[in-house]
């Protein structure tokens, strides 16, 4: 059985004639038995017969299970348990995921995709993190592709903050591409995540690929959020393949000055969902937002006398809506570095401030 799975996933056919072709027969093992025992089928003049009876090479189909098991990496077809039920609803549904990790849990709660641009900006990543930090405090996975910029940026933060996150790769579920992904890669399969690929095992990444994929990515997902994307981004196909789905798009606002927002900006004037707060998410979703008291006790407060009530206060004070680095504020306040680290870190934990990439403070926005 697995063989034949495993054989038919290889197949090279469009997943639109290998659904057809389920859909006439039933199943694998009558495909192939009718591949055996007839010398026609009427589809494509005979290159599907073709194709199939070509795939049908045993030891080749034998070293590749072999190759899988040894390598941990598992099968879900179209119908099965474990399968992504959002992804059965597609017309053109992969027959077979292969995947590491824990694929179940994408049927267990709420999917939103994460993408963006590989070359993203300071305020693409803050916002990314943002983002994705309250998604799973309340509980809803994350699923992106493992590319370079917003991409990684959204695994990773899911990770650092105990949350589930998913990466359709356009490659063999055993490739890591970029390679320098591959810490993230081992870290997002050892904190329960799942890595997963329609395409074979030793599949190597190829331009065509990654617009494939891209619709795995919006048919897992109820909603998409596009951080960052110029005018040719990949995300754009996401943005559009979810449309075509029938999912919510949001995109994040940016710059007309930055090249890296001219495509969130076109989905913004095409009719996409604009993000103005983090409560936009769960008001498109409708789920509810987890806010978590992160208050922390008096007697573990470093701040609980006095004089580092009103260092607080004048730290406050300085840092606004507008970022700020770190040396403006140690050169305002005049508070120690090591002292200002501590009671910045304290503000963090309160939810009063955000750490913003390069060293830069900001004052946070009750309404994100």
């Amino acid at each position: 059985m697995e063989i034949l799975k495993l054989w038919f996933s290889i197949v090279e056919l469009s997943t639109t004639i290998k659904l057809k072709l389920l859909n006439e027969f039933e199943s694998v093992e009558n495909i192939r038995e009718f591949v055996i025992t007839h010398k026609n089928i009427n589809y494509e003049d005979n290159k599907v017969l073709s194709r199939l009876t070509k795939a049908y090479d045993l030891p080749k189909l034998y070293n590749l299970l072999e190759k899988v098991e040894k390598e941990n990496i598992n099968m879900s077809t179209i119908g099965e348990k474990n399968y992504p039920q959002s992804l059965e609803l597609l017309d053109d549904a992969p027959y077979t995921l292969f995947y590491k990790g824990d694929i179940s849990r994408l049927n267990n709660s709420t999917n939103v995709a994460v993408v963006g641009s590989r070359r993203c900006t300071p305020y693409g990543k803050d916002i990314t993190k943002i983002i994705t930090k309250e998604m799973v405090n309340s509980n809803i996975n994350v699923v992106s592709g493992m590319a370079k910029g917003i991409d990684c940026i959204a695994h990773k933060t899911a990770i650092d903050n105990k949350g589930y996150t998913a990466a359709v790769l356009g490659c063999g579920v055993d490739v890591v591409y970029p390679r320098e992904n591959n810490n993230l890669y081992n870290e997002i399969i050892s904190c329960g995540g799942c890595i997963i690929s329609e395409f074979p095992p030793g599949t190597t990444p190829r331009p065509m690929y990654f617009p494939i994929r891209n619709r795995i990515i919006s048919g897992l997902s109820k909603l998409i959020i596009v951080a960052e994307a110029g005018e040719k981004s990949g995300s754009l196909i996401t943005a559009t393949r979810a449309l075509e789905q029938g999912k919510d798009v949001l995109a994040i606002p940016g710059s007309i000055f930055s090249a890296e927002s001219k495509g969130t900006n076109k989905l913004i004037k095409e009719g996409a969902h604009v993000f103005t707060g983090v409560e936009d998410v769960f008001q498109i979703l409708g789920v509810q937002r987890d806010r978590k008291n992160k208050s922390i006790n008096s007697k573990d407060s470093i701040g609980n006398n006095n004089k580092n009530s009103r260092v607080l206060n004048e730290i406050y004070k300085v840092i606004d809506n507008n970022p700020i680095h770190i040396d403006d504020i140690m050169r305002l306040t005049n508070v120690d570095i090591k002292q200002l680290y501590e009671l910045l870190f304290e503000m963090q934990l309160k939810d009063e401030i955000l750490c913003l990439s390069g060293n830069f403070y900001v004052r946070v926005n009750k309404s994100i």
